[in-house]
């Protein structure tokens, strides 16, 4: 683990963005740029991490952490479905093939929890009992389980919009997926989580929630984007669960911390005090090592003219 110190030092050198103009088409997304390359598409991704739609902070080594760990669970995962990984070449880089993303996402929910307007936990409270048309027993305490996990289905976020939450019925309804599609895709997230679950508690972990996205490859269903990273999961330690006080490590530590400043999304954020990114980072880079066994070691920083030497080897 990297000491507080040297998180400290690397605040200035957050990767923000790259810059490639040779690689062809870019798009910039919250926590990444992709660029695309023939039947490609590169990933890069950066120290941006969205708190909140819209509300955008830098973390030292949030990239190389979500991207290492991404490739790790998708070598987990790969008997499960296929993946879109051809080569990670470098920390903060992802070959993937191109795929043509499904226009919905799936959320899986495994306990009942959050802090936001849309949470779960935040419907139920509010007396729903069947948050998005699941029914639930009376009787739930926040952060407890699920008697089964939760399948969300989202549309596909366009433009800055918000995810919106569609039934399966209106996805067919719709054309956006055909229903034999759907309940392929429902089924390899229910494996994904089972499998995500397990090895977390593996590790002293909970994976509480989660979010995947799949796209179509040579007419195939395959697993894109990121997979059970701190920025696309929701993750929390055993041990301080047992106690009675989740211990988040993931970006569900930031979202708390802006709740807790009075701000859930609108207007203007408060600024993050440098000892909190810290905090955050630490956070990021503990998951990683007790997920995988290994140490986070990161690559020197800054970092734009090393990915440009990696990716013109990488084509060479």
């Amino acid at each position: 683990m990297l000491t507080h110190e040297a998180l400290l030092q690397a605040l200035p050198y957050a990767l923000d963005s790259v810059d490639l103009p040779t690689l062809g088409t870019l798009q910039r997304g919250k926590v990444r740029d992709s660029y695309l390359r023939e039947d490609e598409r590169i990933l890069i991704t950066t120290d941006r991490v969205s708190a909140f739609d819209r509300v955008l902070g830098l973390i030292p080594y949030k990239g190389q952490v979500l991207n290492q760990l991404s490739a790790w669970w998708f070598a987990q995962t790969a008997h499960i479905v296929p993946n879109h990984v051809r080569s990670v070449p470098d920390p903060n880089v992802t070959i993937a093939v191109n795929a043509k993303p499904l226009p919905v996402e799936i959320v899986v929910r495994g306990y009942i929890t959050g802090v936001t307007s849309t949470s779960l936990w935040t419907l139920y409270e509010k007396g729903e009992r069947a948050p998005y048309g699941v029914p639930l027993p009376e009787g739930l305490r926040k952060n407890d389980p699920l008697p089964q996990p939760i399948l969300t289905p989202t549309t596909k976020a366009q433009d800055g919009a918000h995810d919106a939450i569609i039934t399966p019925d209106e996805i067919v309804a719709r054309g956006l997926v055909s229903r034999e599609r759907w309940q392929e895709v429902a089924n390899a997230a229910l494996e994904l989580f089972a499998e995500g679950q397990r090895l977390a508690a593996d590790a002293g972990l909970i994976l509480v929630d989660t979010k995947y996205e799949f796209g179509i490859v040579d007419g195939q269903l395959t697993l894109i984007d990121e997979v059970h990273t701190p920025d696309s999961s929701r993750f929390w330690a055993q041990e301080a669960y047992a106690s009675g006080k989740p211990e988040s490590l993931s970006k569900e530590f930031l979202r708390e911390w802006f709740v807790a400043q009075g701000y859930r999304g609108e207007g203007a954020p408060p600024i993050m005090p440098a000892e909190f990114v810290a905090q955050v980072a630490q956070r990021y880079i503990r998951l990683y090592e007790q997920l995988t066994g290994l140490t986070f070691h990161p690559a020197p920083l800054p970092a734009q003219d090393r990915i440009a030497r990696t990716l013109s080897a990488y084509y060479a």
